[in-house]
Formats: C-alpha cells, structure tokens, sequence
C-alpha cells in the first residue's frame, strides 16, 4: 500500500503519495509549478531549472525531488519568480528563438513561460550565436540554433526507442 504524506507548499497543507515527485504533487493538489525539461512519462532530469522550489530552506527541482513527510516547499516567492524569469529569458537570449517566424509559435512550452512571466524585451542581450544543424540521425532532427538543453528528446527515445 502505497504510504501518504502530509507537506506545504506556500503554506497550504498538501498530501501526496510518499516519493512521488514535487511537481506531480503539486499538480494533484492545484498548485502550478512551471517546468520546461520535465515531460510526462520519462524519468526527470531537472536540467532547465524552471522548476526551483525552495524545500525546507534549501533551493531544489521540484521534478526531481520526491515529497516527504513534513516537507516546507515555497514556490511563489519573488526571489523564485525572478530566478525562473531570468531563466527563460537567458534561454530566448541564447538561442534564436523568434516566435512570429517559428513554425511551434503557439504550441511552444518557452513561449508559454515567456507570455506567463510576461516577458516582452529580455532584459540580457541577444547573442545571435549561429549553430549547426544535426540531420544525421535517423530518429532525430537536431536544431542547435533552438535547442534549449532540455533533453527531452533524447530521452524520450532512450526510454521507448522511438
């Protein structure tokens, strides 16, 4: 039988299935906690760090960390807003993304953070970087020029070999 917890995030009391994950829990529990590389059904590699929460103090990915009896979790603080903002923007200065040409605009995990944290002019400058494209491989279409290093690619394919 599968042992319940009882934790907080933003100090609203939550219960959750002990090792299940914190942003699974918040979900169950209506709390929203933004995300880029997380993806349902592969394993978690808290690799864009959207996800920061702070746990009992301590800044951890909420994709990655599994809830536990007791557990303090702060998600909507201004020092955690303004650490995922500066995220996403770092992420759209980086690369070249440019929505109103990009053929995802509209069904795009970035721009849907960008237009959440109301990001208009990121605040770093563009670094215009001009990358290769990688189409050797049969399973993959690899645009470094938009590539965010999520990895969800690529483990999506290890995990189903499709």
């Amino acid at each position: 039988m599968d042992k319940k917890v009882i934790f907080t995030i933003d100090d609203k009391e939550c219960t959750s299935t002990e090792g299940k994950y914190i942003v699974e829990a918040a979900k169950e529990n209506g709390i929203y906690i933004p995300t880029l590389c997380n993806y349902e059904g592969i394993k978690p590699a808290g690799s864009c760090r959207v996800c920061t929460v702070k746990v009992n103090g301590r800044h951890l990915t909420a994709c990655t960390t599994p809830v536990a009896e007791g557990m303090e979790i702060e998600s909507e603080t201004a020092e955690l807003k303004e650490l995922r903002e500066a995220v996403v923007e770092l992420l759209f200065t980086e690369g070249n993304h440019f929505c109103p040409a990009c053929e995802k605009s509209g069904e795009c995990d970035l721009q849907a953070l960008a237009y959440r944290f109301q990001i208009m002019v990121p605040r770093f400058p563009f670094q215009f970087n001009k990358r290769d494209v990688d189409a050797s491989h049969t399973k993959i279409y690899h645009d470094h020029n938009r590539c965010i290093l999520c990895k969800r690619c690529i483990r999506i394919i290890k995990d189903d070999g499709d």
